[in-house]
């Protein structure tokens, strides 16, 4: 049993976490909700899943936080003809010279790290989507009748691309539900892209130093879980999932705009989310702020749009601000 770290450990451990940000800040052009959002989801012990249109700088985020950390990393590229075993790995014939005799050895796939890159997750078809889904869930894959461990930590980043471009498979609802959370990346502002401009086309590189190692990870990880959170957060955020839920919703939206709503996990994940999200601004208790700031990132792509939302226009973050204005704090 991990025995609970000391306040001087605590405090090494966030102003490390706070390098980190830092180091990312030195690539990466303002974003700073996005970073957030991804280190909440890293501390969180969950997966997250980016979504914006090419060129605004997905992977060169996730690449920045992987030299951030002195953790193992890979990058898969999504393509329609990649398969299951091209992540997973599979069977190779070897022969042992000594006696001759011949035998399969499983050669890992690129899934064995410590934070895998899965770029453009929706251009690959949904069989290979689903490759990555025991190893999102479990840590584990599955081959031949063994189960081998994946290391730890171990954080899934996937980018994806709006479905509205074409070549894209949706993800499937049981996958999209192993992602923590749902990041959206939009266009910077005419500052943030002038800068990025000046930074990008220059003859100097930033590099980034390694600031936190993977036992500081798994602590920080555990940390999290001893956050506090007071009942009427814990019934704020029970109250928000089931109002999603459009059959015994009291939010008019919410029935005519849904087909289906958030599950427990939308509300575990919420939890999780807000108590990382309190330690990475040094705070040891989640508050609402907390709450607020993150259901949309939580809630987005658990969330079914009927056919009236979308001949309305409506998305699931249009639902979601709904949803918070229409669910007071308990008092």
């Amino acid at each position: 049993m991990q025995a609970s770290p000391s306040e001087q450990d605590v405090q090494d451990l966030l102003a490390k976490l706070a390098n980190v940000r830092e180091a990312i800040g030195q690539v990466i052009v303002g974003q700073e909700a996005v970073v957030e959002q991804l280190l909440v989801s890293l501390l969180a012990g969950g997966h997250c899943l980016l979504e914006g249109v090419p060129g605004l700088g997905k992977t060169l985020l996730v690449r920045a936080l992987g030299q951030a950390l002195s953790l193992d990393f890979r990058r898969i590229q999504f393509t329609p003809d990649l398969m299951p075993s091209d992540i997973l790995g599979t069977d190779i014939l070897e022969e042992d010279h000594g006696t001759g005799r011949r035998y399969f050895k499983f050669q890992q796939g690129p899934v064995f790290t410590q934070i895998l890159l899965a770029d453009e997750l929706n251009r690959t078809p949904p069989k290979t989507q689903a490759a990555l889904l025991e190893a999102m869930q479990e840590h584990t894959v599955s081959y031949g009748g063994t189960t081998y461990a994946l290391p730890a930590p171990f954080f899934v980043l996937a980018t994806q691309n709006p479905l509205e471009q074409a070549g894209t498979y949706p993800l499937p609802e049981a996958q999209l539900d192993r992602f923590l959370l749902l990041v959206k990346i939009g266009y910077p502002s005419e500052a943030e892209e002038q800068e990025i401009l000046a930074r990008t086309t220059g003859a100097a590189r930033a590099g980034i130093g390694a600031q936190l190692d993977a036992m500081g990870v798994l602590a920080l990880q555990r940390l999290v879980r001893e956050v506090h959170i007071g009942e009427d957060v814990l019934c704020l955020i029970t109250r928000l999932v089931r109002a999603t839920r459009p059959e015994s919703s009291a939010i008019p939206e919410v029935r005519d705009w849904l087909r289906w709503g958030a599950g427990p996990r939308a509300g575990q994940a919420l939890v999780l989310a807000a108590k990382a999200r309190a330690l990475l601004q040094g705070r040891l208790a989640a508050t609402r702020e907390d709450v607020r700031a993150l259901a949309a990132p939580v809630m987005r792509h658990r969330l079914l749009l009927s056919f009236a939302a979308e001949a309305e226009r409506r998305s699931t973050d249009d639902v979601v601000a709904v949803v918070l204005r229409g669910v007071p704090f308990p008092a």
